[in-house]
């Protein structure tokens, strides 16, 4: 298992990664949270204070919207749902972020 020590995300990934589990289907906010921390192998532990106003974020934009269901506890939960709107930006911000890794990882490996 990897360490317990969160990393702090470049400005914008967090709206990525949501963007990215969000296109999995719908999902209210803890149940991001706790996707990321568990795909992440508990590096990315997204705290309420940056999730829900990224979200927010999100549905000003038009990349997801938001709908009031059950969760699995039978409690009232707001569901995200990524957007066309939001599929697109995906796939933008995806590409960008590649490129950015590969250009690190050229600066990363010089000799």
């Amino acid at each position: 298992m990897g360490s317990t020590r969160s990393i702090e995300l470049l400005p914008g990934t967090l709206d990525l990664l949501i963007l990215k589990t969000l296109a999995a289907g719908p999902e209210h906010g803890y149940g991001i949270a706790q996707r990321l921390k568990l795909l992440s192998d508990e590096v990315l532990q997204v705290g309420e204070s940056s999730l829900y106003p990224a979200l927010q974020r999100l549905l000003l934009k038009g990349w997801a919207k938001a709908d009031w269901g059950a969760s699995e506890n039978n409690r009232r939960a707001r569901y995200y749902t990524l957007t066309a709107a939001g599929k697109k930006r995906l796939a933008a911000e995806r590409a960008e972020f590649e490129r950015l890794v590969v250009a690190i990882q050229r600066v990363l490996q010089m000799a």
